[in-house]
């Protein structure tokens, strides 16, 4: 099975390790970068990131972009929500189904 890690500021991540999930919290770019980077090397599938966190990342996540793995994706938090995630989301089904289901576009 996959492994699913969740990466960002402990207050908006605690409640993930009730459902099983590997949680990270970080505190500034740094510590999220090198965070980051190790869960990818340690082979994990999917890395959540909240918005605050992944705004923070910037040139980190460029390693990351067109791989299978890790897939790292945005989700809100409880600080400094930009949409970021929802919007990926969004953008992510309009290229599966061809059509934006949400909105009705």
């Amino acid at each position: 099975m996959d492994k699913i890690a969740v990466l960002g500021d402990r207050d908006s991540i605690y409640g993930f390790a009730a459902v099983g999930l590997e949680t990270c919290p970080v505190q500034g770019p740094e510590e999220a970068a090198r965070m980051l980077h190790s869960l990818a090397e340690q082979g994990y599938a999917v890395i959540y990131v909240t918005e605050s966190c992944y705004a923070q990342l910037g040139h980190e996540l460029e390693k990351y972009k067109g791989v299978l793995k890790p897939a790292v994706l945005p989700i809100p938090g409880v600080y400094g929500n930009t949409g970021l995630g929802i919007a990926r989301v969004k953008g992510f089904v309009e290229k599966a189904v061809g059509s934006d289901i949400i909105f009705g576009g």
